[in-house]
């Protein structure tokens, strides 16, 4: 993790779900230690319905009042190059699962930037992926506001409403295996990690020797971890994730 680069985060909030920014501030958090220039693109009512995710993570709102349907688009790609000109940013991170954005991906790393991409797990198309320098789907977690919100009351009797039956917890794992995954949370949410991505971010956590090959820890947990393809895997996935 390098705190002295900068990071520009641009999404694309009319094309991912709450939950999946929400993750991607937080992955991106994770990954490059601040987040200098967070904004996302949207229509008025995306605005007003993100507004507390807004808040919440400091995001800059950017409202298209402009109709068309690739308006936003286009909104977040002439920004993008205004904001690379002044700011000069060390990495962008683009959270969109449209394959629109392509040619501003190439355009920004011409000007010197690593170009970053989320996407929605499900919307991404795989055309789309090999543009950026990284790129990673996160799984939209349904359900996940309203796990958290309490049991209501009925109005007449004032009596609560059974709460759901909570999930099973997970069996028990290894310490080492709970280091790995709090250093890399998207497996446990279900998403494949390139191994390099992997085992930079281990030996920033301390878990993984300065020489040492990720894949061998992940090997140490065949039930756990599985690398892809066999011969030469580049992949890592949790088997544990629930509804993986």
């Amino acid at each position: 993790m390098n705190s002295n680069k900068r990071v520009m985060l641009l999404i694309d909030a009319d094309n991912v779900s709450a939950d999946v920014i929400e993750q991607a501030v937080d992955r991106v958090k994770g990954e490059h230690g601040a987040i200098h220039v967070r904004r996302a693109y949207c229509t008025a009512e995306s605005a007003v319905t993100h507004i507390k995710l807004f808040k919440t993570h400091s995001i800059r709102p950017i409202v298209n009042l402009s109709s068309g349907k690739n308006s936003t688009d286009i909104a977040l790609a002439v920004d993008a190059i205004d904001l690379v000109l002044a700011e000069r940013p060390d990495v962008v991170v683009i959270v969109s699962s449209d394959s629109d954005f392509a040619p501003l991906v190439i355009r920004l790393r011409e000007k010197g930037c690593r170009v970053e991409g989320i996407g929605q797990q499900g919307k991404t198309g795989d055309d789309s992926k090999p543009v950026y320098d990284d790129f990673i789907d996160l799984p939209h977690r349904k359900g996940r506001a309203a796990a958290k919100a309490p049991a209501k009351r009925a109005a007449a009797g004032g009596r609560a409403r059974p709460a759901a039956a909570a999930p099973e917890p997970e069996p028990a794992l290894p310490e080492e295996v709970q280091a790995v995954l709090a250093a890399l949370p998207e497996l446990r949410a279900g998403s494949k990690l390139e191994l390099r991505v992997a085992a930079e971010r281990l030996r920033g956590a301390g878990l993984l020797a300065k020489s040492g090959a990720s894949t061998k820890l992940f090997k140490k947990h065949p039930a756990l971890f599985a690398l892809t393809p066999d011969k030469q895997p580049n992949k890592v996935q949790y088997r544990g994730a629930r509804g993986a």
